[in-house]
């Protein structure tokens, strides 16, 4: 069974762990520097970093759960303010993640309705995000999904650029 729910703060550990293995996973194999790659880990999914996070009431997190195992989440930033977005009433799909033996089941595609969904019950009118350029599978699932490219960003983890384009969508 599948299941989406609200982060509170007592799911902080389980967030950082998600959103370590998630990030490592995904994005993980494109850090030349393994160094790195453990430093942006630990700076940006420790304890206190997701704790400080999931208390800023801008941020919505969302677990997503299937047979009670949270597999992986979603991370919204309402009103997130990016030059190519045109709207200022907007929010940023800051973090996607689903574990990878848990992407074949299609429930990345749920957790994305979902947050959707939760945007526009926030009478939200544009969701946007960025993606690596070389990450050519969620670039596709994103178009997919009628996001359209409006713009680009630099994404820099410990000082190297990676570049990224910025996606939106009205919903």
């Amino acid at each position: 069974m599948i299941k989406i729910q609200i982060a509170k703060e007592a799911d902080t550990a389980i967030l950082a762990l998600l959103g370590r293995l998630t990030w490592a996973e995904s994005h993980g194999h494109y850090i030349a520097d393994k160094n790195n790659l453990l430093e942006y880990l630990n700076s940006n999914f420790s304890i206190s970093k997701t704790k400080q996070e999931i208390n800023n009431p801008k941020n919505l997190f969302y677990i997503i759960y299937v047979d009670d195992l949270p597999v992986g989440y979603a991370k919204l930033v309402v009103n997130a303010i990016n030059e190519s977005v045109a709207s200022q009433n907007n929010c940023r799909l800051e973090r996607i993640y689903i574990q990878n033996e848990f992407i074949p089941l299609k429930i990345g595609q749920q957790l994305l309705t979902f947050v959707e969904e939760k945007a526009k019950a926030l009478q939200l009118d544009t969701m946007w995000l960025t993606v690596y350029i070389k990450n050519k599978r969620a670039i596709r699932f994103y178009e997919r999904n009628e996001f359209k490219n409006v713009g680009e960003l630099n994404f820099l983890v410990n000082g190297k650029e990676y570049e990224n384009i910025v996606f939106s969508k009205n919903i």
